[in-house]
C-alpha cells in the first residue's frame, strides 16, 4: 500500500531534519546540516533492516519502494532550488564556485571518451 510507504518516508524524513538540526546546533551553525541526506540514509538503513527480517508485506513493499524512488529526485531537486537562490543572492563568488566546476566537468567528457576504451566507441 502507498500509504505505508508515505508513513515510512515521512518518519525517515523527520527523523533526519532533527539529526540535521542538531548537527547543526552543534557545531554552530544557524542551517539544518544535512538533513535530507541523513533521511535518506535513515530510508536506506530502516527499509534494508525490515525487508531483512521480513516484517513488510508485498504491499507495503510495493509502497516503500515506489515512495523510496521518488524521494531522490523530489528531495534533491528541493533542495537544488533552495542551494541555488542562496547562492544567487549570496553574490558572484558563490556563483562561479558553482558554475566553474559544471564547465570544468563538461570539458572533461572529450578527454574521458578519447581515454575510454569500450565497444561502443569502435
Amino acid at each position: 500500500m502507498v500509504i505505508y510507504g508515505v508513513s515510512f518516508l515521512g518518519a525517515c524524513y523527520i527523523l533526519g531534519q532533527l539529526v540535521g538540526e542538531f548537527l547543526a546546533k552543534w557545531i554552530g551553525v544557524k542551517a539544518n546540516v544535512g538533513g535530507v541526506g541523513f533521511a535518506m540514509l535513515f530510508l536506506i538503513l530502516a527499509h534494508d533492516y525490515f525487508n531483512k527480517r521480513n516484517l513488510f508485506s508485498a504491499e507495503a513493499e510495493k509502497g516503500i519502494l515506489f515512495w523510496s524512488q521518488m524521494y531522490i529526485p523530489v528531495i534533491v531537486a528541493m533542495s537544488a532550488t533552495q542551494n541555488v537562490v542562496v547562492a544567487l543572492n549570496s553574490g558572484l563568488l558563490a556563483i562561479l564556485a558553482g558554475v566553474i566546476p559544471v564547465f570544468m566537468c563538461f570539458a572533461c567528457i572529450p578527454l574521458l571518451v578519447k581515454l575510454t576504451k569500450s565497444p561502443l566507441n569502435n
